[in-house]
């Protein structure tokens, strides 16, 4: 019996992982909702990585922290239930090619749901105010939709803060960002 009772939960992790919950509780297949559309099309591109951390070579101290993070995301309901909520920022900083795209993977690896990355390119237009309420509708999606949503690179916007020909926009774009996060 404990064979079969094995067997039993690796299919049904395995099957959590290919569903998630939608607003009303209702189990749907993951890629039925994490699909960005109309505006955000363009914005985010959606992967469902299936990395894990144990992929990954970690110092003791990140992967306690990153453990406690998955575990905080996968108690949600039983946190909610206790008026807390876990925590749902990171910043990932460090030189190219340290594993901070890899560690936004690997956490939706974990936890089974998708990873969005924030396309910058489509992000920042030459108009006033449109990168704003683009910045705004990708907000909005982090809102409604779960997932891992990574702003990779997003610090060359806070480097060109001091552009000589820059007339402010750039400075309000970063004023936005860090009010919405």
């Amino acid at each position: 019996h404990g064979k079969l009772a094995e067997e039993l939960r690796d299919i049904i992790d395995a099957a959590k992982t290919r569903l998630r919950q939608d607003a009303t509780g209702k189990l749907v297949p993951i890629g039925s909702a994490a699909k960005p559309r109309g505006e955000l099309v363009n914005l985010l591109t959606v992967t469902h990585p299936a990395g894990r951390l144990s992929d990954m070579v970690l110092d003791a101290q990140a992967s306690n922290q990153l453990q406690r993070i998955i575990k905080e995301q996968r108690l949600l309901a039983r946190i909610k239930e206790h008026g807390l909520f876990p925590r749902r920022k990171l910043l990932l900083v460090g030189p190219p090619g340290t594993g901070k795209t890899m560690t936004a993977s690997a956490l939706a690896g974990e936890l089974g749901i998708p990873l969005f990355l924030v396309r910058l390119d489509s992000l920042i237009t030459k108009f006033m105010g449109e990168t704003a309420t683009k910045l705004r509708q990708v907000f909005d999606a982090i809102a409604d939709i779960r997932g891992v949503y990574f702003f990779d690179e997003f610090d060359a916007i806070g480097s060109q803060r001091d552009m000589g020909n820059d007339v402010g926009e750039i400075r309000r774009v970063l004023n936005s960002f860090l009010q919405m996060i």
